[in-house]
Formats: structure tokens, C-alpha cells, sequence
């Protein structure tokens, strides 16, 4: 398992937070959720639309581990320089603590400094 690790964001100048909530993108049925979370994820890639950080939390969560429909595109959001923080009480809540693929696991307070070093946050 990933250590949890304070994320500084300040210092990479006008920056975005995505809040990812749920296990996909709305309230549709799974199939959909998925499609529209991937749909989105892609264009912020090829748009260059790049931001400081994504934090997922609640079932969120389940976009960072073994199996997760857009591991792929967050593998290469974070090669780009996002960084990708999960939250360990969601994690360990749903079981999935030792199955985290991408990121890291952090804790509330990290989840709060990116909000706050952040210019901009989108829920989705």
C-alpha cells in the first residue's frame, strides 16, 4: 500500500482541482457513469486541459484501482503531471486499500490543501 503523503500544489502556479465523487461521472446507470467520466477524462487530455490535481473520494475511489474503466487515462494524466490523490478512509471503507493502481493514497488533509491551493475546483 501507497504511504500517505502531504500534497503541496501551490507552486505549480494557476491550478485546477477535479473532484471525483463517484464511481464515474453522474447519476446514470454504471455503463453510462463510466462512459461520460471517460469521455471527459480524454478530452481534458487531448485539450491539453491539464489540471494540478484530481482527488477522488467516496466511491470515487473505485476510478484508482485494479479494474477501474479509465486507469489508462489517469496513468497518463499523471505522467503529465496531475496528481491523482485517493482517500485512505474511502479506500479502507470499501475494501479496496491494497488495490490502488494510480496515485497515491492520501488522507482528508490532503484532500483540504489541494482545495485551498487551488484556483478552481470542478466537482463531478
Amino acid at each position: 500500500m501507497l504511504r500517505v503523503k502531504i500534497m503541496d500544489i501551490k507552486g505549480k502556479g494557476p491550478s485546477t482541482l477535479v473532484m471525483i465523487s463517484r464511481d464515474g461521472m453522474g447519476s446514470a446507470e454504471l455503463e453510462l457513469r463510466h462512459k461520460l467520466l471517460r469521455i471527459y477524462l480524454t478530452m481534458l487530455k487531448e485539450n491539453g486541459l491539464v489540471p494540478g490535481a484530481i482527488c477522488f473520494y467516496a466511491e470515487g475511489v473505485k476510478m484508482v484501482v485494479q479494474g477501474s474503466p479509465v486507469l489508462d487515462l489517469l496513468r497518463e494524466l499523471e505522467e503529465r503531471g496531475v496528481h491523482l490523490i485517493a482517500c485512505t478512509t474511502c479506500l479502507q471503507h470499501y475494501g479496496l486499500a491494497d488495490q490502488i493502481k494510480v496515485g497515491i493514497v492520501g488522507g482528508m488533509h490532503d484532500i483540504v490543501l489541494a482545495q485551498w491551493a487551488a484556483e478552481k475546483v470542478i466537482t463531478l
